[in-house]
């Protein structure tokens, strides 16, 4: 049989970051969604609009939309709520407070330090500095002057630009070319500049999918693990001895529909338009979630290969599955309820290329490799009907942080290839359902892009203990709620902080083979923002919350913000 004339390829890129403020204090606790902003939301918008040619579906999580709306407000009125960048506009940095030293001299080598540091001798060279005095004893560190401060805090919000920033941006040229010495004026204009890259995101992003070069979906508003909410024995139809926790998540179903039908209400009043299509938060899928996603009129949602492949066998008992071009690379059609949904799965070979080995690669090799990895599926494809429909799904985001040049020269030659291949044409989701006839796939097993499994969210015992914890804390929110005690306001405050607390990451870092920083960050995070359900509810919050739940002693790849497929 002839092989396929072309193949198709659809990217989409996941943006997604938990809600990092303390709605006590209204502060943000860590910065990482507007650096991200600044770097990767920043350089991601530039090669598309550098490309017209190339389409995209781009992901973008409501809690995500919420925080850069918020930052934009307190550039635009200039009251940050963000404690680094009150630093880093701050008069006298000579005489902060220890608790602000600390800020900055904990925080402002957190980079790759490949790429982001050791490429700028003047940001190596404070890092020697830190280093040096350190293993004086910590009391040393008091030693540093407001200067030193005023250097690392400027350098690390350079290494915290995008490559598209650095070409177009004087005040980044100048300030990179001065070095060092930077005054309270430098700092205030690079505060500026950091302003209106965080404005511009969702304005970019809207005019990219106006002129129709992008799609844009979404997720359940604040990243959920949505199957496990509905039922945590759905974690057993991949793996049957999983350890879950032994009572169900206390209305569920409920929840679940209100991260959903927030996300499409969300969606429709930032973008203008319902959207076609749901990345559910971390590929997670399950039967009882896509008939959720068919009733509310979503006509796609995507997940990964792994759970693909466990559908069809347990579709069909004692039959191997034949290669892969013979069934991943077209869409499938779920029966959901008394309607249906199309599922598409991606790529877990080229999607993990991108996210884990071509950073170690010059950028040219990397995207001709990517290329002739489509071609010879395109060869491997018979031909005859529609074209295979390669999906390559990932974390648009963090994986840059591994690239020289923030992926500045990859993206760029990939786009390029792909823009001029005559046989290889990228498309989006939404383009792809009128024009590719999906298979039946009679039984969908619930799970997610990290091994096809919910491992990575519950399971072992810290993560079954703060599961735990939020359905006490849930359970107290139902009863307070069914009181009537609570005001309107009051009730919509703490089904805000219920949601923040249901969300996927905190799961997801629970467990010693994360970096021990990163999971008390996200420890601590957690527990305060369970205490401050419990205060929103006017009840005490339970004393195990001062306690924490895991400890993290791992170095995973990437520092564990993505895991390969399998």
């Amino acid at each position: 049989m002839a092989a396929a004339s072309r193949v198709e390829l659809v990217l989409l890129w996941h943006m997604h970051q938990p809600d990092y403020r303390d709605h006590q204090t209204g502060e943000f606790v860590l910065p990482w969604v507007y650096l991200h902003a600044a770097k990767d939301y920043s350089d991601m918008a530039h090669h598309l609009e550098a490309h017209p040619g190339v389409k995209a579906v781009v992901n973008f999580v409501p809690v995500l939309l919420e925080q850069l709306e918020d930052y934009a407000r307190q550039f635009s009125e200039g009251s940050l709520r963000d404690p680094l960048l009150r630093l880093l506009v701050a008069p006298d940095l000579e005489h902060v407070d220890l608790a602000a030293r600390s800020l900055v001299l904990d925080t402002c080598f957190k980079t790759n330090h490949r790429t982001m540091l050791e490429p700028f001798p003047h940001y190596k060279r404070l890092h020697e500095i830190h280093r040096h005095v350190k293993a004086l004893g910590d009391g040393a560190l008091a030693y540093l002057s407001g200067q030193y401060l005023s250097d690392l805090l400027v350098w690390f919000h350079l290494a915290w630009t995008g490559e598209s920033v650095r070409r177009q941006q004087e005040t980044v040229v100048r300030l990179m070319a001065k070095g060092e010495s930077y005054d309270r004026a430098d700092r205030l204009e690079l505060c500026q500049l950091i302003g209106e890259l965080v404005g511009g995101i969702i304005p970019r992003y809207r005019r990219l999918a106006e002129r129709g070069q992008i799609e844009l979906s979404t997720t359940p508003h604040c990243h959920p693990l949505a199957p496990l909410m509905l039922d945590f024995a759905s974690a057993r139809e991949a793996l049957p001895s999983i350890d879950i926790p032994d009572k169900p998540y206390p209305g569920g179903r409920g929840r679940v529909a209100r991260h959903i039908d927030s996300a499409l209400t969300s969606h429709t009043q930032r973008f203008g338009t319902t959207p076609v299509g749901m990345w559910p938060a971390e590929g997670a899928v399950s039967e009882p979630l896509m008939e959720m996603l068919a009733d509310r009129g979503v006509r796609w949602a995507a997940s990964s290969e792994a759970v693909l492949a466990n559908s069809l066998r347990k579709s069909d008992p004692g039959k191997p599955l034949p290669e892969r071009c013979s069934y991943l690379y077209r869409p499938y059609r779920i029966k959901a309820g008394n309607g249906e949904i199309t599922c598409f799965f991606r790529d877990e070979r080229l999607s993990d290329l991108i996210g884990f080995e071509y950073s170690k690669w010059f950028g040219k090799d990397a995207a001709l490799n990517f290329m002739q990895n489509l071609d010879e599926i395109r060869r491997r494809s018979p031909g005859g009907g529609a074209p295979p429909l390669v999906s390559v799904i990932l974390d648009g985001e963090n994986a840059w942080e591994y690239f020289p040049y923030n992926g500045y020269y990859f993206l760029s030659d990939l786009y390029a290839e792909l823009e001029t291949h005559a046989a290889i044409r990228t498309t989006t989701f939404a383009d792809a359902l009128p024009t590719h006839r999906a298979a039946a796939l009679p039984k969908l097993v619930a799970g997610s892009w990290v091994h096809g499994t919910f491992s990575t969210w519950v399971g072992a015992p810290e993560k079954n203990h703060a599961w735990r914890l939020l359905e006490e804390a849930k359970r107290s929110f139902d009863l307070v709620m069914q009181s009537g005690r609570l005001a309107p306001e009051e009730r919509d405050l703490a089904e805000r902080q219920l949601g923040d607390c249901e969300g996927s990451d905190w799961f997801w870092w629970f467990g010693d083979y994360n970096p021990q920083r990163s999971v008390e960050s996200f420890d601590r995070l957690y527990r305060a923002n369970l205490s401050h359900l419990y205060r929103l509810l006017r009840l005490p919050a339970p004393a195990e919350l001062a306690q924490p739940i895991s400890r993290g002693r791992g170095e995973p790849e990437s520092g564990g913000t993505m895991r390969r497929a399998g």
